[in-house]
């Protein structure tokens, strides 16, 4: 069971790690960490999310808090419900903290819970911690599934209307693919009352996932949505819970970094935030316009990243995109959504833009198996190789340790880090060529083949 409390969440299986007893310990330890009165607790459209709220309800309300009900919203928009004020009980209240119950883009069996309070991320040792409190626990909570419904579903649409109003009416081709999660349920209102002209696939909430798996970085999971592209539009496509997002065009699937250079080229003296597995290219472009910040992989690092450094803007390749720069600080796939439509407007070509960048070849991120109990040691064993490598190995210009090892070459750079989340250890390369890149590769994996 311990292996449910992860880096940037809790998750796990229906019934088989989330059961009844385990989640409602979970509401009441996790409510006595907070301080004030209100949570505000929101559910993606897995089957088993309304159950699970009620377990949650049961301990939040033994710990003595006020549960408010989102009912079923992206993860966005449950972010947003800390940054708003509800009519509630007769008092102006901003929720004190906010838990999504969401299994995001795992199947259908998988929920789980991301937790923010005090409009924080709660991760890393916070969670771990709670996980011990829950595991040691012998309380016997009864149901109680009390709580007061805020409208922040209507909230949250009625701020995107005014926040781009200047859009209404914009004469552009839109196909977007929900893959059966969340997103519809405010996305399509949104565009309905800006009069936005689109195509939709899959935007009616299905736990099952009939159509295809609910993440938007698999290829494989977008080819329905690149059927409706044309040389004319643009595509958008979601994960489960939203806060994830992939752009297409005909030409161009656009990854969290491309996307991340485009938004800064339209911002003042920008300050952008980006992950170890971004590419070069990203931060030296926005280096000659601003500043450009390497930083550790995961939502919860890099929300905090934007808020000690005060970014603009933050990205994971993996579509993650976070705009400080005239909102919150946190990723929201349907905000994003608009913003690339504002640059459209604005006459952007997003072709053209990538066809500025820097040519460099990159390969996807490839994994090695590995246990949870070996996976930093051995980033610690290959530290200590790379102090000393080989006479055969390519010059090494810097290593960064930022998050694992980003080791740069002459003609581009080798990361190897080990997963917050799966006991696997991630590597990606990337250089001015494909076959630069395989010299990279095979020398890091020559350091790692005894290791793993």
């Amino acid at each position: 069971m311990r292996s449910i409390f992860r880096e940037y969440d809790i998750r796990g299986i229906f019934e088989k790690e989330l059961n009844e007893d385990i989640v409602k310990k979970i509401g009441y330890h996790l409510g006595r960490r907070i301080d004030g009165d209100y949570v505000a607790v929101g559910y993606d459209a897995r089957l088993h999310s309304p159950t699970l709220f009620g377990w949650l309800a049961s301990g939040l309300n033994k710990a003595g808090k006020r549960v408010l009900g989102m009912g079923m919203v992206p993860t966005g928009v449950n972010y947003f419900s800390n940054y708003i004020k509800f009519d509630v009980e007769g008092k102006n209240v901003t929720p004190s903290a906010s838990i999504q119950i969401t299994g995001s883009h795992n199947p259908p069996e998988y929920n789980g819970f991301k937790i923010t309070i005090d409009k924080k991320p709660f991760f890393g040792d916070d969670i771990y911690a709670l996980g011990e409190d829950v595991l040691a626990s012998d309380i016997s909570i009864e149901d109680d599934e009390r709580s007061i419904p805020i409208p922040v579903k209507e909230r949250y649409i009625d701020y995107m209307l005014e926040e781009f109003d200047h859009l209404r009416g914009l004469e552009q081709d839109i196909a977007v693919d929900c893959g059966n999660g969340v997103a519809g349920v405010v996305l399509e209102p949104i565009f309905e009352g800006l009069g936005l002209s689109y195509r939709s696939l899959y935007c009616e909430p299905d736990g099952t996932f009939p159509n295809h798996h609910p993440d938007p970085s698999e290829e494989e999971n977008l080819k329905d949505l690149k059927e409706l592209l044309d040389e004319k539009t643009i595509g958008f496509a979601y994960d489960g819970d939203a806060d994830r997002i992939a752009v297409l065009t005909k030409k161009h699937n656009f990854k969290g970094d491309e996307l991340a250079v485009i938004f800064a080229r339209h911002m003042d003296d920008p300050v952008v935030v980006g992950e170890v597995k971004c590419s070069q290219a990203m931060y030296d472009e926005i280096d000659k316009i601003g500043k450009a910040i390497m930083y550790k992989t995961g939502h919860s690092n890099l929300k905090v990243k934007i808020a000690e450094v005060d970014a603009d803007f933050a990205a994971e390749v993996s579509g993650h995109l976070f705009f400080n720069d005239r909102y919150f600080g946190f990723d929201d796939a349907i905000y994003a959504t608009l913003r690339v439509l504002e640059l459209i407007q604005k006459g952007v070509d997003l072709d053209k833009e990538i066809e500025r960048l820097p040519k460099l070849y990159n390969t996807p991120e490839i994994k090695l198996p590995t246990t949870e109990d070996r996976k930093f040691l051995i980033i610690e064993e290959l530290k200590k190789r790379l102090s000393n490598p080989p006479s055969s190995f390519p010059p090494i210009r810097q290593i960064i340790d930022v998050d694992g090892v980003r080791v740069v070459f002459d003609d581009g750079w080798a990361l190897v880090r080990a997963s917050n989340t799966t006991p696997v250890l991630v590597t990606r390369f990337e250089a001015k060529d494909a076959q630069k890149a395989r010299v990279y590769q095979e020398a890091m994996m020559g350091l790692l083949k005894d290791l793993v």
